[in-house]
């Protein structure tokens, strides 16, 4: 069977949550006669609970992201060391996987955005393009330094990866991309609440409380190393909703607690309680954005450590969102109260970009791969 193969960075859930965006969509429209690969190493849960079409998924390191301490904290010297250990080895594991886009008949690769995907499909004699809003040797440049001493010849490598694609399609909000052929931009793939979860309903079924103003705390898979929710100034007057995998335990009043697998078992996405809420208090990346842009939803950001994406998130998100910065120091202390205010009280944001991008998307994949 003819296949499309999704190589998708492990770093973070934001390259996953897009991607099933897309391979949703684009299995919305798949003849029969094709099939979805997804190569990644990361979270399977997150795949397993939001796809909407049959994929072949084969688990694995497609790249090394960054490595991070928790969501705002990361490790320059131990991210060069991984992908000095990953990139060294480039052109064997590209060899390894050219053989598996063979095996599965795959006639586009999408990345998202390992570099090993685009000289794999280059091996093989197959096309791939780079949908992404960054690429590594972007990233990786911030990190000059911690390169230079620990990783040398990985970004060169990385570029000449990115070289070999046939085109990249950007998202908003994006950098690098100089080492990527015949580019072209999209707008915002981004998750959308279901119609029919309306925050009265959402509030229901997850027992949150309805009579204040709602935060949801979302610092993604690493989470916020060792900061209690209990200790936050805004408890008296706003609901702060917090969500894991694990049961409930004792909470401060003015805390809700959210199980992520209650949740999917309800029937509710996590993007049905995001747009729930009135405020959303994170890390700026391009998923949990792009989310607030599509479904209406303020944002109290502070600092992220050193990533480069982070100076173009700042810069473009009050175009298009409601946003209010909070330094790491106060966030962390707990004081929350005067900005959740400041920015529940603001304007609407002066552009409301388009968030299809996974429709569309899904037609350029289904035109690059000659899906009939």
């Amino acid at each position: 069977m003819p296949s499309v193969a999704f190589y998708i960075s492990g770093h973070g859930f934001g390259h996953g949550s897009r991607q099933i965006e897309i391979i949703n969509a684009l299995g919305r429209r798949l003849p029969a006669a094709w099939r979805i690969v997804i190569r990644t190493a990361a979270a399977r849960w997150l795949f397993d609970r939001t796809l909407t079409t049959p994929v072949v998924f084969l688990e694995g390191a497609s790249d090394t992201g960054v490595i991070q301490v928790d969501s705002v904290r990361l490790d320059e010297q131990a991210t060069a060391h991984a992908a000095a250990d990953f990139y060294r080895t480039l052109d064997q594991r590209s060899a390894t996987e050219a053989r598996i886009l063979l095996d599965h008949d795959v006639r586009l690769v999408v990345s998202d955005a390992p570099p090993l995907a685009c000289s794999a499909a280059a091996q093989a004699g197959i096309p791939s393009v780079v949908i992404s809003n960054f690429t590594w040797d972007w990233i990786y440049s911030g990190y000059a330094e911690a390169f230079a001493a620990f990783a040398p010849g990985a970004i060169e490598a990385i570029a000449t990866a990115y070289s070999s694609a046939a085109a990249g399609w950007r998202l908003p909000m994006h950098g690098g991309f100089e080492t990527v052929p015949l580019l072209l931009d999209l707008p915002f793939v981004a998750r959308h609440a279901h119609p029919s979860h309306t925050r009265a309903r959402v509030f229901e079924c997850l027992s949150i409380p309805a009579d204040r103003p709602v935060v949801l705390s979302s610092f993604g898979g690493y989470g916020l190393d060792g900061f209690d929710h209990s200790t936050l100034d805004c408890l008296q007057t706003w609901t702060v909703v917090i969500t894991g995998r694990e049961p409930a335990t004792e909470l401060s009043k003015g805390i809700a607690y959210v199980n992520e697998a209650d949740m999917y078992d309800a029937g509710l996405r996590y993007e049905d309680l995001l747009a729930a809420v009135d405020v959303v208090a994170t890390k700026p990346g391009y998923g949990i954005i792009s989310e607030c842009v599509a479904n209406d939803t303020a944002m109290l950001y502070t600092s992220r450590g050193k990533f480069l994406e982070y100076d173009v998130m700042v810069r473009e998100m009050p175009r298009v969102l409601r946003c209010q910065f909070l330094d790491l120091p106060a966030l962390l202390a707990g004081r929350w109260r005067d900005a959740l205010d400041a920015v529940l009280a603001s304007p609407p944001a002066p552009v409301r970009p388009r968030t299809d991008g996974a429709e569309i998307t899904s037609l350029m994949i289904g035109a690059a791969a000659g899906i009939v």
